[in-house]
C-alpha cells in the first residue's frame, strides 16, 4: 500500500491541483488510463478549433465575392492540415510532464476503487486522505462497428475520407461536419429532429440553421435503417429507404459518464440517475474527503467550468476556502459557420420556469465593422427581467460572437443591469458597437412593457 496527501483520478483540468499540491511539498498521486491532459487538449477542444481555424480560412475565401474579390481555393491539403493538428496533440502529454515536480507521481493506468480510500491502479494498491475524481466523459457508443466517434479524429491515423456521414445535431456534429464540409470531404449530416442546436434559443437556433444549411448538406427527421461496412466504406439504408455510400461514418450523439470504470459499488460513493457522481456545493461526494469536479459530475460539462471547479476546489483543500463555488452565469459557444454565443437563459426556458421577461433582438447593421462583414443575418437576442432591468440571458449569431459575449458577461458579473451596457462607451467602429443599439433597444423594450403595464 503506497500512502499519498492527495490522489486524483483523471489528469486533464485536474493536472493543475496536481502540479500546484507538489509545489506546496504534498505527496500526489495522479492516475491517467489515457492521456496527460485529458479530453479538451487531446480529444475536444483544442484541436477540434485547430481543425476549424482552417475551415474558417476556406469559407472566408469562398465567399470572398461578397466583397468584390474573384478568388477560388486552388488546392486544399488534408494531409497537412491534419499532419500539423496530429502534431499538437502528440505534444501534450510531454507539456504536461513539465509541471510536475518530484512530489507527483503520475500512474498511467485505470484506477478503480476497492473501498472508500483505497484506490486500485495496475495491480497497486493507493490510499490517502483526499481523493479526487476527475474522470469526465467519453463519447456515446456507437451503434456499428467501425463507425467513428470524435475521439477517432484527434488524432486521425486513419487514412483521410473522401466522404463522410455525420450522425446528430449537437455543437460537436456541427462543429465536426462544418469542418469536413468545408476541407472538401463530401459531407452527410443526418438529424433525428428538425432542428439544429435545440438547446440554443429557438431564433438563434433557426437563423443558424438557415445559414449552416447552405453549405453543408443536412438531412432532418431521418436516421439509419441500416449500415454495412465492406470494402473500407458503408453503404448506408436511411429510413425512408433512401441508400448511398460513404467512406467513414461517425456519430456525434452525446457523451456518457465514465463512473462506471470506478467500481463505486466497493464504496459508499452514489450515482444520479444519469450515471454521474452526486456530489455536495463543496464538490464532495458522499464519502467524506473524496470529491468530484468537472464533467464527471454531469453538471455543467464544459472545460471553462471544469478549470474554475478546479481552482476553487484547490483553494478549499489548500488555501482555507470555506465558502463553496456558486457560478452565476454559464457561458458557451459553437465554433461553427455560423458562430453561436449564449448565456444565461433561452425564451422557452424562461417561459417554462414562469419568469417574467421582455425580449429585444437586434441586428448588428447598426456597426460599420459588422456591415464591412456583407452578411445580415447577425442577430443579439436578449432575455431581460422588466422589474430590474436584470441581463436573463443574452444569445448571439455571427461572426466572433464567442469574443462579443465576453463584453455582456462583464456587465452581468459586475452590476447585471442592460443600462450598464447602454451607458458605456464603446470605440466606434468596433464589432462590439454593435452590443450598444442592442442595449438601446433592449432598455426600450422594457420602458414599453412598463408604460402598457400602466394603462
Amino acid at each position: 500500500m503506497q500512502n499519498f496527501d492527495l490522489i486524483i483520478i483523471g489528469a486533464g483540468r485536474a493536472s493543475n491541483i496536481a502540479a500546484k499540491a507538489g509545489k506546496l511539498g504534498k505527496k500526489v498521486a495522479l492516475i491517467e488510463k489515457l492521456t496527460l491532459g485529458g479530453t479538451c487538449p487531446n480529444r475536444g477542444c483544442v484541436p477540434s478549433k485547430l481543425l476549424i481555424g482552417y475551415a474558417q480560412k476556406i469559407r472566408e475565401i469562398k465567399e470572398s465575392k461578397k466583397h468584390f474579390i474573384r478568388a477560388i481555393v486552388d488546392n486544399i491539403d488534408q494531409e497537412e492540415i491534419f499532419k500539423r493538428t496530429n502534431e499538437y496533440i502528440y505534444s501534450v502529454e510531454e507539456n504536461y510532464k513539465k509541471k510536475f515536480n518530484d512530489n507527483v507521481t503520475i500512474f498511467k493506468g485505470e484506477g478503480s476503487f476497492l473501498d472508500d480510500k483505497i484506490v486500485k491502479v495496475n495491480n497497486t494498491k493507493l490510499t490517502a486522505s483526499k481523493i479526487i475524481i476527475a474522470t469526465g466523459t467519453r463519447p456515446a457508443k456507437v451503434p456499428l462497428k467501425n463507425a467513428w466517434t470524435s475521439d477517432d479524429i484527434f488524432p486521425l491515423i486513419k487514412e483521410i475520407p473522401e466522404s463522410i456521414t455525420i450522425v446528430g445535431g449537437g455543437f460537436i456534429a456541427c462543429e465536426l461536419a462544418n469542418f469536413f464540409d468545408a476541407i472538401g470531404v463530401k459531407t452527410t449530416q443526418l438529424v433525428r429532429g428538425d432542428t439544429l442546436l435545440e438547446n440554443e434559443d429557438e431564433d438563434i437556433s433557426e437563423i443558424f440553421k438557415e445559414q449552416y444549411c447552405k453549405n453543408v448538406n443536412v438531412k432532418f427527421n431521418i436516421s439509419i435503417k441500416n449500415a454495412l461496412y465492406k470494402n473500407n466504406s458503408f453503404e448506408i439504408e436511411l429510413d425512408n429507404n433512401e441508400t448511398y455510400k460513404n467512406d467513414a461514418l461517425l456519430f456525434a450523439i452525446g457523451r456518457v459518464s465514465n463512473a462506471d470504470t470506478l467500481k463505486l459499488e466497493n464504496t459508499n460513493i452514489k450515482l444520479n440517475e444519469k450515471g454521474f457522481i452526486k456530489r455536495d456545493e463543496f464538490f464532495q461526494t458522499d464519502v467524506e474527503g473524496v470529491y468530484v469536479v468537472g464533467d464527471a459530475s454531469g453538471e455543467h460539462m464544459l472545460q471553462h467550468a471544469a478549470a474554475f471547479e478546479m481552482n476553487h476546489l484547490f483553494k478549499m483543500l489548500f488555501e482555507d476556502e470555506k465558502e463553496p463555488l456558486k457560478f452565476k452565469y454559464m457561458p458557451h459557444a459553437v465554433f461553427s459557420h455560423p458562430e453561436v454565443a449564449s448565456v444565461g437563459l433561452t425564451e422557452k426556458k424562461a417561459k417554462e420556469q414562469n419568469i417574467k421577461y421582455v425580449t429585444s433582438t437586434t441586428s448588428w447593421i447598426a456597426s460599420a465593422k459588422a456591415q464591412a462583414l456583407k452578411i445580415k443575418y447577425p442577430r443579439t437576442k436578449f432575455i431581460l427581467n422588466p422589474d430590474t432591468y436584470e441581463i436573463l440571458g443574452c444569445h448571439l449569431i455571427g461572426y466572433e460572437s464567442a469574443t462579443m459575449i465576453h463584453q455582456v458577461l462583464a456587465i452581468m458579473h459586475l452590476q447585471n443591469d442592460i443600462r450598464n451596457l447602454k451607458e458605456m462607451l464603446y470605440i466606434h467602429p468596433a464589432l462590439n458597437e454593435a452590443l450598444l443599439p442592442a442595449a438601446v433597444q433592449a432598455v426600450k423594450a422594457i420602458n414599453e412593457y412598463k408604460e402598457s403595464k400602466k394603462i
